[in-house]
C-alpha cells in the first residue's frame, strides 16, 4: 500500500483556528462499511482507526490551536457532548463553544472520515480559508462537505447532510483543497480510494489485523 503522504508546504498564519470534530457512538457510526469487517469489533476498530487518523492529522496541522471532539453520546470520547440531536445542531454549539472560550480564533468544521488527509492539506486549506469570511471544501464527488469555516466572529451556518456542498457554495468561498481532505469515507469504493492516496498508520494497522476481504483492499479480481 502507498505510503502516508507529505504534509506540504508551509503556510504563514494570521488566523488561529478551533477544528471542530463530531464523534459519533457505534453501532451507528459508519453503518455502510460493516459489510465490510469481518464481525462487529473488526468495524468497531477500523471506526476507531479512522477517526483516530483524522484526529490526529487535525492536531498536527499548522494553524490549529486545538481540536473539540464533539460527542453525540457519553460512550464516546469527547470534548463536548451534544445536546440537541443531529450533526448541524451538534456543530452550531460546538461554534458556541469555542466562540465563548477562545473568540480571537476562527472556527472550523472537519468531518471525522478522512483517513488519507495530511496535516499540510489542513494547514493549506485553512490558509485560504483566513482570507475569506466563511469558506468550505467539497468532498471528492463534489456533492457533500468535508470542511466548513469561519473566520473570528464571522456567521458559522453549517447545512451538512446530502447536496451539502451547494448550500454551503450559497455564502461561503470554495477553497483549494488536497485529495486527501477530500476523501471521506462511507462506502467500500471510499476506503479503496483513501488506500490509492495512502492512509494514516491506524487505519492501515486496522485493515490488516480483521477486514474481511481483499474486495474492500484491491477491488474485485485484482
Amino acid at each position: 500500500m502507498p505510503p502516508k503522504r507529505s504534509q506540504g508546504a508551509c503556510h504563514d498564519f494570521l488566523v488561529q483556528w478551533t477544528v471542530l470534530v463530531p464523534v459519533k457512538a457505534l453501532p451507528a457510526a459508519k453503518s455502510r462499511l460493516v459489510d465490510f469487517s469481518a464481525d462487529a469489533e473488526a468495524h468497531a476498530r477500523l471506526v476507531r482507526a479512522i477517526r483516530v487518523d483524522t484526529l490526529d492529522a487535525a492536531g498536527a496541522a499548522a494553524g490549529v490551536a486545538r481540536v473539540v471532539r464533539i460527542g453525540d453520546s457519553a460512550g464516546v470520547d469527547h470534548d463536548l457532548l451534544q445536546r440537541r440531536p443531529g450533526l448541524n445542531p451538534a456543530l452550531a454549539e460546538g461554534a458556541r463553544y469555542a466562540r465563548d472560550r477562545w473568540p480571537r480564533d476562527g472556527v472550523a468544521a472537519l468531518v471525522g472520515d478522512l483517513p488519507a488527509l495530511t496535516p499540510g492539506e489542513l494547514a493549506g486549506a485553512l490558509a485560504t480559508a483566513a482570507e475569506h469570511e466563511t469558506g468550505f471544501v467539497a468532498d471528492s464527488a463534489g456533492t457533500g462537505t468535508t470542511l466548513l469555516t469561519a473566520r473570528p466572529a464571522a456567521r458559522f451556518e453549517p447545512r451538512f447532510g446530502p447536496d451539502s456542498a451547494s448550500r454551503h457554495a450559497a455564502n461561503a468561498a470554495a477553497l483549494p483543497a488536497g485529495p486527501g481532505l477530500r476523501q471521506d469515507v462511507d462506502t467500500a469504493d471510499d476506503l479503496r480510494a483513501a488506500l490509492l492516496l495512502g492512509v494514516g498508520p491506524q487505519t492501515l494497522a486496522a485493515l490488516a489485523f480483521g477486514q474481511t476481504g481483499s474486495s474492500v483492499v484491491h477491488g474485485n479480481g485484482a
